[in-house]
This record gives structure tokens, C-alpha cells and sequence, in this order.
């Protein structure tokens, strides 16, 4: 009702977050975007005081992410790339720690070990020089999930652990989940599939206590994809696991996932012999996608769709 502008920045940051952590990955891009096309550089730097971080960097940090979820991947870089710019600009450590932690892990999702290494690297060298305890934990759980992928999966363990343990002394409940899904993706990799699922089930069972639901549907997708790691594989509980991600995803329009869980399913299906309702299934959502053809999900897609063909 005031109408002011640099406000208007932070109720829509406010919205724009909380929307995120719901689940709700729609409003939670148009809230962003909105407090985004608020920001005047010039005017909020009175208020980085105030608030403790730049919230122009904020937005776009965070719009980012929700232009991944929702199945956008060049259009988050280009927002990535603008916030990292802002916060080197504003020579501020506190806004540029948000950046260098929030972009990370957008790489992340898009599967970029090598620019999630560098950033959560970045991160935590900020952080322990500014005496900042938030942000070391969260990129100390990318940084076990880097060495997973690049093969040191026992490493890659006890750095999510660590990382896991601090968020816990420090008290941060909401991306815990998420950072379990992570631990548990380790696990898998390791062959050690019951350790997996009872971290999938501390996982889910914080998504229901919380309502925080943003990263239910890739715990569902894990829990699916590690039954079928089992030993004596039960296909028939991974498809119903696999079906409960793909619901989640439609209802949140996340579309970069829904391509994960379709991918999952067809692979499924792939080894039950029924290669056309597999192909059927992943060319529909690969034919939704306008850009982020050479990201690494889009990548294995078309690899999918060709050996199925």
C-alpha cells in the first residue's frame, strides 16, 4: 500500500522464498521476477545494511533455481550468471557469499561438477574469512556430492556427513532434507542400499513434519531408483515410488524433474521389455523442452530416447 519500491524488493523476496520452500515453483518465479524488475542498485544499497544482504542478488539467485525446477536450465544460468555479476559489483561479502553458495548449487542441479566444485570452493573460502557459519555446511554437502561423481564416494560420504552434522548443530531444517537425498544418492552409489533408504525415510518423513515439499518429488525418485539397486531388485514397489515422484512433479510443474523420474521409469521399463510405452513416456516431456540441450539431463534424454528407438 506504501508503494515504495525498494519494499516491494523485499515483500516479493519474502513471497518469492517461501513459495520456493512449498513446493510451489510457479509463484515462487513470478515473485522473484517481480522483486527483480523492483531492484534499482542505487537505492538498495542503503538497505544491504538493513536487511543483511542485497536483496537484487537474492532474487536472482533464487529465480534461478526456480527457473530450473521448472524446466528452464539456459534461462537459470542467464539469472545465475546476473547474480554472481551483481554481487562481485557490490563488493559486498555477505550478498556475494548467497551467490557463490545458491549459483553452486544451481550447477548442481544442472550437473556441472566441475563450475559446482569451483563455486562451493569459492564459498567456503568467503565464508571462513568472513567469519560466516551458515553458508560452510550447505556447500560442504555439494562438495561430498563433486567427489561422488567424480569417484571418491567414500570421501565424498564423510564431507556430506560433516556437512550434515554442523547443519544440524546450527540448526537449519529446511535444505536438510534435500541434503539427505544427496547422502543417500551416495549411498546408492555405493552399493549400500538399506543405509540409502533409511536416510530416505529421515528424509521424507522431515518433508512431512515441515510442509517444506521442494525436494520431495527427487527424494521419491531416489527412494524409487534405489529399490531397484536392491539385490533381489523390487521393480514392482520402485514403479509405485517412481509414479508417487511423478505425480509430486506434476503438481509443482517441475519439469526438469519430471524429466529425471520419466528417465528412471523408462529405464525400468526398458529392463521389463516394454520399450515403446518407455519411449512413448520420455519423447513427451523431451518434446516439451525449448532450451538446455546440452545440459547433462537433456544430454542422457536423447541418449535414452536413441537406444530406445
Amino acid at each position: 500500500s506504501a508503494q515504495d519500491p525498494v519494499l516491494m524488493v523485499e515483500a516479493h523476496y519474502a513471497m518469492g522464498v517461501t513459495c520456493f520452500w512449498l513446493g510451489e515453483f510457479v509463484c515462487a518465479r513470478d515473485h522473484l521476477e517481480q522483486g527483480i524488475a523492483h531492484y534499482d542498485e542505487r537505492r538498495h544499497r542503503s538497505h544491504i545494511a538493513l536487511f543483511g544482504q542485497d536483496e537484487g542478488v537474492v532474487c536472482l539467485c533464487r529465480a534461478a533455481v526456480a527457473l530450473w525446477y521448472l524446466g528452464y536450465p539456459d534461462q537459470a544460468l542467464t539469472r545465475g550468471t546476473e547474480a554472481l555479476t551483481l554481487a562481485k559489483r557490490l563488493s559486498h561479502p555477505a550478498s556475494l557469499a548467497y551467490a557463490t553458495y545458491w549459483v553452486s548449487f544451481l550447477y548442481h542441479q544442472c550437473r556441472d561438477i566441475q563450475k559446482t566444485r569451483e563455486l562451493t570452493e569459492i564459498s567456503v573460502a568467503l565464508s571462513t574469512e568472513q567469519g560466516f557459519a551458515f553458508w560452510p555446511p550447505l556447500a560442504a554437502v555439494l562438495q561430498g556430492w563433486v567427489l561422488s561423481k567424480q569417484g571418491q564416494v567414500a570421501e565424498g560420504i564423510v564431507r556430506m556427513r560433516q556437512g550434515l552434522e554442523a547443519l544440524q548443530v546450527g540448526g537449519t531444517e529446511v535444505p536438510r532434507a534435500h541434503a539427505l537425498g544427496l547422502l543417500a544418492d551416495a549411498y546408492k552409489q555405493a552399493r549400500q542400499v538399506r543405509e540409502g533408504l533409511s536416510l530416505l525415510d529421515d528424509a521424507l518423513a522431515a518433508v512431512n513434519k515441515s510442509g517444506s515439499r521442494w525436494a520431495e518429488a527427487e527424494l521419491r525418485l531416489l527412494n524409487g531408483e534405489l529399490l531397484m539397486e536392491k539385490t533381489v531388485s523390487d521393480s514392482q514397489q520402485a514403479e509405485i515410488c517412481l509414479n508417487q515422484a511423478l505425480v509430486v512433479a506434476r503438481g509443482q510443474e517441475a519439469k526438469s524433474l519430471e524429466l529425471r523420474v520419466k528417465m528412471s521409469l523408462s529405464r525400468l521399463w526398458q529392463r521389463q521389455g516394454k520399450r515403446d510405452e518407455a519411449r512413448k513416456l520420455l519423447a513427451e516431456i523431451y518434446g516439451w523442452f525449448t532450451e538446455g540441450f546440452e545440459t547433462a539431463d537433456l544430454k542422457d534424454a536423447k541418449t535414452l530416447l536413441d537406444e530406445l528407438a
